[in-house]
């Protein structure tokens, strides 16, 4: 599986980028392809989807993005292409917010999602997401070093309830690394 690419962002689709790592160059379906600017070196988070008929990689600039996709293709009915195209209009944090207050009307609006489609992502998903603001009512460290700590504390096999707890009690600048945040929330982690 194929975690996450790193390279220069050099052709730009409807729905795709491609980005050159070293002299091999990778198409990756993004939603918002618009946001890839050409030159631009750029990590990007994949997931890699295999199907009878189909083999290809999605992508996704913050760990965020890439739960929003995973969660969405979890639920009966949501496939990897509706879930991007859904991506392409909703941020992360409008998405989970949507989902854990009941708001149909809001997944409606979202492109491939009709009514039964929305009442399926509340009833799959409702309180089984990390919402950014949920479970532990504190906001949520925002920043990709934060989001990859986490991630990565999940691996580990840490509930979200308290990581959401340790990452937010964490006061580090703006330029602390992933390791950095990595061995404080380890630190608070194993006082619990």
């Amino acid at each position: 599986m194929i975690y996450s690419l790193h390279g220069k962002i050099v052709a730009r689709s409807k729905d795709s980028i491609a980005i050159d790592i070293g002299s091999i160059g990778y198409e990756v379906f993004v939603a918002r392809p618009e946001e890839f600017m050409l030159g631009d070196e750029k990590l990007i988070y994949t997931c890699e989807i295999m199907t009878q008929d189909d083999h290809y990689l999605v992508g996704f600039a913050t760990l965020l993005e890439k739960a929003a996709f995973q969660s969405l293709v979890s639920v009966k009915g949501i496939g990897p292409k509706t879930a991007l195209s859904a991506l392409s209009k909703a941020d992360p944090e409008g998405l989970f917010q949507a989902i854990s207050n009941n708001n149909v009307a809001y997944l409606k609006k979202l492109p491939g999602i009709g009514p039964k489609a929305a009442a399926q992502i509340v009833l799959d998903l409702r309180g089984k997401i990390s919402e950014p603001d949920a479970p532990s009512g504190k906001k949520a460290p925002k920043g990709e070093a934060y989001e990859e700590a986490a991630a990565a504390l999940k691996s580990l096999g840490f509930k979200a309830k308290d990581i959401d707890d340790a990452l937010a009690g964490i006061d580090l600048p703006k330029s602390a690394t992933t390791q950095e945040i990595l061995k404080l929330a380890l630190r608070k982690l194993r006082k619990q």
